[in-house]
């Protein structure tokens, strides 16, 4: 059973006999001696996309589900419907966009490193991999001895998801990119 300070993003709980996701984690450090840190966690429903808010102090238990995970890579969307295989056995697992909502803008085709969870047989949700490697497609000229400044400007990668990168990198560039924050990591050599 996880405690409730050890929650991140993606994880799935159980509540009321029902399984949540966690979609957004707002901690609340109180300025008085001896009082709790809170945790303010905003759920959705799976498959049902409820959303519910609850508050729980640090050392609170939730329970947590048993799921199976499976790794799994992107194969392609159909309409609204992503599609996923396993990569052990071949079988295909669908997605709907709402879903996934925020994810939907890291994944390529044969994008790898991805677990699927599963209860039951179906598929409930993803976990990316915490980084991925992108091209840009399109940014103003590199500036020459750039590196020794850390001024940014804008990029649109080959996702089509547009983010501050450093001034020294180019169109053609790849790059690393957070999917958890969308912010730039490094370069990829």
């Amino acid at each position: 059973m996880p405690k409730a300070c050890n929650l991140q993003k993606g994880n799935i709980v159980q509540i009321n006999g029902l399984p949540y996701q966690v979609k957004k984690i707002e901690v609340q450090t109180p300025s008085a001696r001896g009082a709790n840190t809170l945790y303010k966690i905003r759920f959705s429903g799976i498959p049902s996309g409820q959303r519910i808010d609850h508050t729980y102090k640090g050392n609170d238990f939730l329970e947590e589900l048993d799921l199976e995970r499976r790794r799994v890579s992107y194969i392609f969307k159909e309409q609204e419907i992503y599609t996923f295989m396993d990569l052990e056995n071949y079988e295909q697992y669908s997605l709907s966009s709402e879903s996934m909502e925020d994810q939907v803008q890291w994944l390529a085709e044969g994008l790898e490193g991805i677990t699927a969870l599963l209860i039951s047989g179906q598929i409930i949700a993803v976990e990316l991999p915490a980084s991925v490697d992108l091209e840009i497609v399109e940014t103003a000229p590199a500036v020459k001895g750039a590196t020794v400044t850390s001024r940014n400007k804008t990029a649109r990668l080959s996702n089509g998801h547009s983010l501050q990168i450093p001034e020294y990198l180019s169109t053609g560039d790849f790059i690393q990119v957070n999917t958890e924050t969308g912010e730039y990591m490094s370069r990829v050599k």
